[in-house]
């Protein structure tokens, strides 16, 4: 089955893992390619402001495809070079793509996110969560490691002392304590959890594009790049903003009391 399907509407385009039966797994063949192609059309459309990730059924993702494991089929079957090329060029495909989104993208967590598919949620720019959700990085219970790069994700977003608990105890944690760590922002009701989620992208997908994007990729080089080269890129960039037409849509909106309307030029 196609793990993804996608649907735009209001500048948001929301992607679904889409294998409800199984829990979502990700690694069979195709998978990176199916990511690569939607963000792909994604950054490629300035009419998209906004993305939600989430899973159908009852889970966001339970990871890596644990019957593919056991058979040593897909990404996980063949040689070490094998399965280290099928990491490569499928599994690391998918995180790629959603790392390189241009615009900001919301994680709605709506039940269980291990291994992988926590992973997978840490890539994201925003994470909320339903009350259902769980998390955790069981790699080293099935005697493997993060290949996915989850040892460079996790911890930038929880610290590496609770990154670490995770990791070496194979602990599954519920929303609330998700949240009391701040691997999310916020724990609705499942039901409510999609709702949530599409009142967070549309106020994210009511800013100007160009700054959006742009504020994007400041945030994000400023995880490596010195101050002082934080401030020349921001000079440079902002530059460019105070030259757009929704620049001057934001102050005349500000002058005149009401909502700016951003197109994008």
């Amino acid at each position: 089955m196609t793990l993804l399907t996608t649907h735009t509407a209001d500048h948001v385009t929301t992607l679904t893992l889409n294998r409800p039966d199984t829990m979502n797994p990700l690694g069979a063949s195709g998978d990176g390619d199916a990511f690569a192609a939607a963000c792909d059309a994604i950054n490629a459309d300035m009419d998209v402001r906004c993305v939600i990730l989430t899973g159908a059924g009852r889970a966001f993702s339970a990871g890596g495809d644990i019957k593919a494991m056991k058979e040593r089929t897909g990404a996980f079957g063949g040689t070490a070079p094998e399965i280290s090329d099928g990491y490569r060029n499928n599994i690391h495909k998918v995180l790629r793509a959603l790392y390189g989104l241009r615009v900001p993208l919301i994680a709605a967590v709506n039940g269980p996110a291990i291994g992988l598919g926590c992973d997978l949620a840490c890539l994201a720019d925003m994470r909320i969560a339903s009350d259902k959700a769980k998390f955790g990085v069981t790699f080293l219970k099935l005697g493997i490691i993060p290949g996915d790069g989850g040892t460079w994700i996790l911890p930038r977003i929880i610290g590496e002392a609770r990154a670490g608990e995770l990791f070496y105890t194979g602990d599954v944690i519920d929303a609330a304590t998700a949240q009391d760590w701040g691997l999310v922002s916020r724990v609705v009701e499942g039901e409510a959890l999609m709702d949530e989620a599409r009142m967070l992208a549309s106020k994210v997908a009511a800013m100007p594009p160009h700054a959006l994007r742009q504020a994007k990729n400041l945030i994000r080089q400023g995880r490596s790049v010195s101050y002082d080269t934080a401030l020349e890129m921001a000079a440079n960039t902002q530059a460019l903003m105070h030259l757009t037409e929704d620049h001057m849509e934001g102050v005349d909106a500000l002058m005149e009391k009401r909502s700016p309307k951003f197109t994008g030029s």
